[in-house]
């Protein structure tokens, strides 16, 4: 850790640029899908798919302001985070303290429920009752975690600071003022462009964008071999390493996604602009093997479901009944 802190300082100019060839990027493909749909060329609606690309990558610049990384002035990053809330439908604020949760208890048995996919160890599954088993078997379908999942996380769990309701004033102020800056952009976008484009280009954009993002964070901590630990087993360092993977993605995929792949090193040291995690890679070679999974090798985790406590893996559903039979 005291390695990497000398890779934390943003450059202010690379930061202003990599704002800069996201948000206008996003806002070319929306425009070409627009005038495509305004005019009749339905394969133009081809751009919704790397304006729901961009706006990924946009967020990802929204979790480096989180850390108070990506500018490493607070202010400034805490209103371009929330300047960038209204447009990924994420209360800023909510979003930085789970957040901030999520990396202090990451890979903690005992503190699991904030930020995190829900995953119950192999016991916990087998005590539930017949119609909760049910219940978790289909929260972890990937057609419900990332079908539908988007939709509930962005358009309607995000609207009100769940989990957080007693947190005190900031989380409301937060959602509250995010959701009355999307209802004035949308107004006014429905009012530029009509209601139904609107409505045809931007939600499959929202929505592509949040299954990605779901898919990445799933990935991030879903795999065979991550660590998972309890009480004074539980060591940040190590959970860090260890229980994040290093998704080693194809050079494009990695730009658009903000090298959020890198996130075993993201967790160790999170105030690292996210920019500057492949200079980490490239100086120090040999974290790059540790948690490594392919794109290929991810497809692989979807049925990872349940925490074997014995075997200290993640396992399917058909693993835990053949070994706990």
């Amino acid at each position: 850790m005291k390695i990497l802190a000398k890779y934390r300082q943003p450059r202010f100019g690379r930061s202003v640029l990599e704002l800069l060839v996201t948000v206008f990027p996003l806002a070319g493909f929306w425009a070409v899908a627009y005038f495509s749909l305004a005019h009749g060329f339905w394969y133009g609606l081809i751009a919704i798919i790397p304006a729901a690309a961009f706006l990924l990558r946009l967020f990802m610049i929204q979790h480096d302001c989180g850390h108070g990384s990506f500018f490493a002035r607070r202010r400034l990053d805490d209103w371009t985070g929330r300047a960038i809330g209204v447009l990924t439908l994420t209360p800023y604020d909510c979003w930085r303290r789970a957040h901030a949760a999520h990396h202090a208890s990451a890979g903690n048995l005992e503190e699991r429920g904030i930020g995190d996919i829900t995953t119950l160890t192999v016991s916990e599954y087998r005590a539930l009752s017949p119609m909760k088993r049910l219940g978790y078997r289909l929260y972890r379908h990937p057609l419900v975690m990332f079908g539908l999942g988007p939709a509930w996380l962005f358009l309607l769990k995000q609207r009100l600071p769940i989990g957080l309701m007693n947190g005190g004033a900031l989380p409301w102020i937060s959602t509250m003022a995010t959701n009355l800056a999307i209802v004035v952009c949308a107004a006014l976008m429905a009012w530029a462009v009509g209601l139904l484009p609107f409505l045809l280009i931007h939600l499959p954009v929202v929505l592509l964008s949040g299954a990605a993002g779901i898919w990445l964070f799933y990935v991030q901590h879903q795999f065979e071999e991550t660590h998972w630990s309890a009480g004074e087993d539980w060591h940040f360092p190590q959970a860090a390493l260890h229980g994040a993977s290093h998704y080693d993605l194809p050079l494009v995929l990695r730009w658009l996604t903000g090298n959020i792949g890198i996130h075993h090193v993201h967790h160790l040291a999170s105030r690292i602009p996210y920019y500057r995690l492949s200079e980490v890679l490239r100086d120090h070679p040999q974290l790059a093997s540790i948690g490594r999974i392919t794109l290929s090798e991810s497809f692989q985790c979807i049925r990872l479901v349940l925490w074997d406590e014995r075997r200290q893996k993640l396992v399917s559903f058909r693993e835990a009944a053949a070994v706990h039979a």
